[in-house]
């Protein structure tokens, strides 16, 4: 009974480190067979109180080739160790050694708690569970069967291999042998057939990313003190927001896409694809200003902001955007827009005063063009525009001789001949002669008309037409083609004949 009770403690630890041994040596055969596969992403967006170590791995590219190597051969030598029991304990320490690197490159407490792959879990992650698991075998004096266990059996004078205890005792060390062959068959099947592949903490990498198809780096402008990519992210898509004509769900899917883990992948994709500079709505501070905390991002924030028309304080966007860490305050869009309309051109102009009176870059969006007009002859010019720039031919513009001055955001009609969500720079030309006789630099927005127009056609139709930059809203897996398409056409501008003002 005792040597029984022995068998089944011996085959539990057997086990427990083989299932651990498979773990490792499937992640570092997954590692093996992805082409250019590496960890620089996973090092140099480390959130950890130990991230300095981290990053500063990343920034060596000939560092980088000696750790990917030792990553992807330290993770099969130790799972072919476990799974097969040889050299257990150097093995086991060397799993140990390995899983607390991944675990505090994101421990999962502090500030870099919601970037865990696994969820929000406090402390005890997958990471944690198997470290200690290892600990314990680690401990333990019994390693189970195995390679090692056998030839240390054979070594005895007790038992020999050719009497029938020794071959018994042969095959219990053997059995890990033909289960690695099953794991492998079904493994290479289920890979075969779905192209999944189990991936952990160390295996993170920013999808639809290929920072290596990039053709160079973005020109920038300058706007007061601020060099800025004249490629700017626009906030929307991160935010929620989505002019999609009477398509109901999409903002629903859009925020069901763009978690705040997946908009901070979002972002340092932008980062790293060489775009500085984010222009956000006012509610997308909060998540801006834990960006930045959580990462050490230097992105230039861009907040918009609008008056509180119902309590009649009209700084109070403008103070939280200032304490939430904004780097230039514009005003938005629809308000300018509203404010002219209705002639409360002096709620613009206080709020102007109160940007610049605080030192801060000050912007003035517009959907309608008269109400930029208006602002000019009233003496209200900003550090620089914000302007709805984008063609009308595209199907679902509503007829030109229907539209009419301010109604972008505002109602939408059932009328096909009406605005509905559908056109926001309702009349091009108009917008073109402006642009070309102001002095200040012009930022263009919604210039693929929120889809409607392919990005080829609409980054080029903007910056072909007075532009210093334009802003647009981009999913992860849009942004280095975004990027290469803007450089190409900033390198092929033959018929732009507005000379840069940023």
């Amino acid at each position: 009974m005792e040597q029984q009770s022995f068998s089944w403690k011996k085959l539990f630890i057997t086990l427990l480190r083989a299932g651990i041994g498979w773990h490792f040596l499937y992640e570092g055969l997954s590692k093996l067979l992805t082409p250019e596969w590496t960890a620089t992403g996973f090092l140099a967006d480390s959130t950890g109180f130990l991230n300095g170590f981290y990053h500063w791995m990343a920034s060596s590219p000939a560092l980088m080739n000696v750790v990917d190597l030792l990553n992807i051969f330290g993770l099969l030598l130790i799972g072919l160790g476990l799974f097969f029991g040889v050299l257990t304990r150097y093995a086991t320490c060397a799993g140990i050694l390995l899983l607390s690197l991944y675990y505090f490159a994101y421990p999962p407490f502090g500030m870099s708690l919601m970037m865990q792959s696994e969820g929000s879990l406090y402390i005890i992650n997958g990471l944690f569970i198997e470290t200690l698991a290892l600990t314990v075998l680690l401990f333990l004096k019994d390693k189970g069967y195995g390679l090692e266990n056998l030839l240390q059996l054979f070594k005895s004078t007790t038992i020999k291999p050719t009497q029938p205890e020794g071959r018994r005792e042969a095959i219990k060390n053997l059995a890990t042998l033909p289960a690695l062959g099953f794991l492998g068959w079904g493994a290479m099947v289920n890979r075969n057939k779905y192209e999944i592949d189990a991936m952990s903490g160390a295996t993170i990498k920013l999808e639809g990313a290929d920072i290596s198809k990039l053709k160079g780096t973005l020109p920038t402008g300058k706007i007061g003190k601020f060099e800025m990519s004249r490629l700017v992210l626009g906030g929307n898509l991160i935010g929620g927001w989505a002019h999609s004509r009477d398509l109901a769900y999409v903002s629903n899917l859009f925020k069901a896409y763009n978690t705040e883990k997946k908009v901070f992948e979002t972002l340092m994709i932008a980062e790293e694809a060489g775009i500085d500079t984010i222009n956000i709505g006012f509610v997308s501070n909060k998540l801006m200003w834990k960006y930045k905390k959580l990462t050490g991002s230097k992105i230039t924030v861009i907040s918009q902001v609008a008056p509180n028309m119902d309590t009649g304080d009209l700084y109070e966007q403008i103070n939280g955007a200032m304490d939430l860490g904004a780097d230039i305050i514009q005003i938005q869009g629809n308000q300018c827009d509203w404010m002219v309309r209705d002639n409360r051109m002096d709620v613009l102009d206080k709020m102007m005063d109160r940007i610049r009176s605080q030192g801060y870059v000050a912007g003035l969006a517009s959907h309608s063009i008269e109400a930029l007009i208006a602002c000019e002859e009233h003496g209200l010019i900003p550090d620089y525009y914000m302007k709805t720039m984008h063609h009308d031919r595209y199907w679902s513009a509503h007829p030109r001789e229907f539209r009419v001055p301010f109604e972008v955001d505002g109602r939408k009609n059932l009328d096909h001949n009406k605005w509905h969500d559908n056109c926001f720079c309702l009349f091009p030309e108009k917008t073109v002669d402006f642009v070309n006789r102001t002095t200040v630099p012009v930022m263009g927005f919604k210039i693929l008309a929120a889809g409607a127009i392919p990005p080829k056609d609409g980054f080029r139709w903007a910056f072909e037409n007075g532009a210093d930059f334009i802003c647009v809203g981009m999913f992860d897996f849009q942004i280095v083609d975004d990027v290469n398409l803007t450089i190409d056409i900033l390198n092929d501008l033959p018929n732009r004949q507005r000379r840069w003002f940023a």
